[in-house]
């Protein structure tokens, strides 16, 4: 069993969290500031954290800087309510592993903190599957994504789960209101047109015409169907 540290000043959040991940598998400690948090990654030796930016006593910037400067590399995802690009690129930089913005969802956070468990050097894990899709190919056991000269491609996390979804569903034609079920979940968003912006965006990233596509077709009255 995975251990995970929470260290979040937000004692509803950090107890929610903490359940949801429990329910995952996953071995939870909680810390509510930074210094408790700081003490208890290096007494505990998780195998992951959770770090909020704000928090009481030592912001989560400068925990994550005190345990790479102690030689502490244990994976570190950031979370802030900060959303600033300097301030994430502070994050990285100071060496944490990934960052999340509030508010998000905990299905987001959960895939996050199980894709950088997976890259964690020293940890062998099988080769990951490639999909071509279009002209991208994707990583999603990572969520990484590459044009065909290999260079990183940014997308979303509603983008990997949205082609995901279709591959899994490949030749069917899913309505709007599915994908918004079993992508979003409880989420809640006022009209079915929210899929529709992720589908452009989408057919942007991974046809060659994207008014004209050959992956992500539009069945009129219903939702798309994918074909690869």
């Amino acid at each position: 069993m995975e251990r995970l540290l929470i260290v979040e000043d937000e004692i509803a959040l950090a107890e929610g969290l903490k359940d949801n991940f429990e329910i995952e598998g996953y071995e939870v400690i909680t810390a509510h500031d930074g210094e408790e948090g700081l003490n208890m990654a290096l007494s505990e030796k998780p195998d992951i954290i959770i770090l909020d930016v704000m928090m009481p006593k030592m912001s989560g910037f400068d925990v994550c800087k005190k345990l790479r400067s102690a030689g502490d590399q244990t994976p570190i995802i950031m979370l802030t309510a900060r959303t600033e690009e300097v301030d994430r690129v502070l994050g990285l930089e100071l060496g944490a592993d990934d960052y999340v913005a509030k508010p998000f969802s905990t299905r987001e956070l959960v895939a996050r903190v199980k894709a950088v468990l997976r890259r964690r050097p020293g940890k062998k894990s099988k080769q990951a599957k490639i999909d071509d899709i279009g002209k991208i190919k994707v990583d999603f056991d990572h969520y990484i994504a590459y044009d065909r000269q290999n260079n990183q491609i940014d997308m979303t996390f509603k983008e990997f789960e949205i082609l995901k979804f279709f591959i899994q569903n490949k030749g069917r034609t899913v309505s709007r209101d599915e994908l918004l079920d079993k992508v979003w979940g409880y989420e809640i968003y006022p009209t079915s047109r929210t899929v529709d912006n992720h589908i452009v965006k989408l057919r942007k990233k991974i046809e060659e015409d994207p008014e004209s596509p050959k992956h992500i077709l539009t069945v009129y009255g219903i939702g798309y169907k994918f074909i690869e």
